[in-house]
């Protein structure tokens, strides 16, 4: 059992910053790929960046170039650098991870950015 919090959300400007968290309850070593979710209201929700353990990376078009992923398997956290923000960022971003028999997920953080 994986348990995942996530924090970093908030209210940024366009053209902002902000850095997502995600802290597993145990070592992240198993965790084949971790990923990072988004959900805006009335739509459904859609990949925005996955890291293998690897260290192998995709992200969903909308993102590619603004946001990075990256995993520390020794802290068991996720990151999610999210640059150049614009206001359709705006979401629920969620973290998950893939263990050997099921996937795990967090539960959930706000950003919201304004125009």
């Amino acid at each position: 059992q994986v348990q995942l919090v996530e924090s970093g959300g908030g209210l940024v400007q366009a053209g902002g910053s902000l850095r997502l968290s995600c802290a597993a309850s145990r070592s992240i070593f198993s965790i084949s790929t971790m990923g990072w979710y988004r959900q805006a209201p009335g739509k459904q929700r859609e990949l925005v960046a996955a890291i293998a353990r690897s260290g192998s990376t995709n992200y969903g078009d909308s993102v590619k170039g603004r946001f990075t992923i990256s995993r520390d398997n020794a802290l068991s956290v996720a990151y999610l650098q999210m640059d150049s923000l614009k206001p359709e960022d705006t979401a629920v971003y969620y973290c998950e991870a893939e263990g050997p028999y099921r996937a795990y997920w967090g539960q959930g953080t706000q950003v919201t950015v304004s125009s």
